[in-house]
């Protein structure tokens, strides 16, 4: 077998069997296939597609190209949640506690943000002594005990993945369905977890643009879930505007812990209450939604999961005082108000634009060696459907470096304010399974 006439039958439209698609993953995976070999492949893919069995395949032997997390020994059905991602997601921290005050074991493994997505590890980074890496052995050992665990993911974990996303990111082979739901559900499904909930995200701050396109990747990844044996659903929801009011991290961890006191943002508690609603079915703790999120929204008012995330960061070696005392994270030298220059509604909200504004005030990466500042970001006073009146303040800026005129233009620039009343748009349009 080789690979050049792989390459030749996808450039023109065959379909792969399992076996090619195995001799490319092991040889790929062990350097028997050189990069431009595998480029070209993955730009006959971007092309050509690949259909449902293909896609199956080529997740599988991704996912057991590498090391396959066991969790068999943490009671119970493990439920893992992953979000396509977006400007202001910190859904994780806020629907982890949520579901494991519940009883059902939360296991997961996370990653770092690149670009304007802030990383879930990266916020949970800004409290002081915080370990992201632990060993197996303690990840199982904290969920059997408090039933929750955030960490990063192992570097045994989907090492195809890891190659075949460095070559795709240099060879703009990025967007394309099939790679994506296969490197997402690779990762998934080799962390181990008995069923998988999708956050799958549209918008001008969302990797998928449209709702059509999310939907797609929606059910490609649901298809390749249940091909393999999980229970697999997914919401879809808008990344039209920033989730919640905070950009940064540790801005976006005092909004996780004022959410868990009951007075963060309406958008960020009804999408963990829909997400946390599907899991604990999902966990078989219920089998209606009306049920499950009574059960959450009482995590809540009890302060139960509160508690939980406290616990958490506490087992992870962080100084879990911030978690009751949040005026303890480092303030920024600065806090600037950008207020309105008009009257009227907000009709729009770039969530791409600001995210890449808190990105260049330091709270975030272009390359995966830069340095984050954890106190910087905005936050916003102002979101779709908002009545602002002329000098209003829109965003409070934290920022150690000053606000260039460029920046501050920016801002100005994602809010789109009209004179008519603005309805506000939907936050989740389905939930797929």
């Amino acid at each position: 077998m080789y690979m050049v006439d792989l390459i030749q039958k996808k450039r023109d439209g065959g379909l792969l069997s399992d076996e090619e698609i195995h001799f490319m993953i092991e040889g790929y995976t062990h350097n028997k296939i050189p990069d431009y070999q595998m480029s070209a492949m993955l730009m006959a893919i971007c092309f050509q597609g690949l259909n449902q069995h293909e896609t199956v395949v080529l997740t599988n032997e991704m996912m057991h190209s590498g090391e396959i997390i066991d969790l068999s020994s943490i009671e119970g059905i493990k439920v893992d949640k992953h979000s396509t991602g977006g400007v202001g997601d910190k859904t994780s921290l806020v629907l982890g506690p949520m579901v494991a005050s519940c009883h059902v074991p939360v296991a997961k493994m996370s990653g770092r943000g690149l670009g304007h997505t802030g990383g879930t590890l990266d916020k949970l980074e800004s409290i002081p002594g915080l370990h992201v890496d632990i060993s197996k052995e303690d990840f199982i050992k904290q969920v059997n005990a408090c039933h929750l665990a955030i960490i990063g993911q192992s570097g045994e974990l989907v090492p195809a993945d890891k190659k075949m996303y460095a070559l795709r990111d240099v060879t703009a082979t990025v967007s394309c369905i099939p790679l994506i739901a296969s490197s997402i559900m690779s990762k998934k499904l080799a962390s181990g977890s008995d069923a998988i909930l999708l956050d799958v995200k549209y918008g001008d701050g969302a990797f998928m643009k449209t709702k059509e396109y999310a939907k797609i990747l929606a059910q490609t990844m649901i298809d390749i879930g249940k091909s393999l044996g999980k229970d697999t659903r997914a919401l879809i929801s808008n990344m039209n505007e920033p989730l919640g009011n905070a950009i940064g991290n540790s801005l976006e961890i005092k909004e996780v812990i004022d959410t868990l006191n009951g007075h963060g943002p309406k958008d960020l508690l009804e999408l963990c209450l829909t997400a946390g609603s599907q899991m604990l079915i999902q966990a078989q703790m219920t089998d209606n939604v009306i049920t499950a999120r009574k059960m959450l929204q009482d995590t809540i008012d009890s302060k139960e999961a509160l508690r939980c995330l406290q616990t958490m960061v506490k087992a992870q070696g962080g100084d879990d005082a911030y978690i009751t005392h949040p005026e303890l994270f480092p303030k920024t030298k600065e806090v600037i108000s950008i207020r309105s220059q008009q009257t009227g509604y907000v009709k729009s909200l770039n969530a791409l634009t600001l995210g890449l504004v808190s990105m260049k005030l330091g709270g975030g990466r272009m390359v995966k060696e830069d340095s984050i500042d954890h106190s910087v970001g905005l936050v916003l006073q102002k979101k779709i459907g908002d009545y602002v009146k002329k000098d209003d303040v829109l965003v409070k800026v934290y920022t150690n470096t000053g606000l260039t005129k460029e920046l501050k233009n920016q801002i100005y620039d994602a809010y789109e304010i009209i004179n008519e009343y603005v309805c506000q748009p939907p936050l989740i349009d389905e939930i797929m399974k």
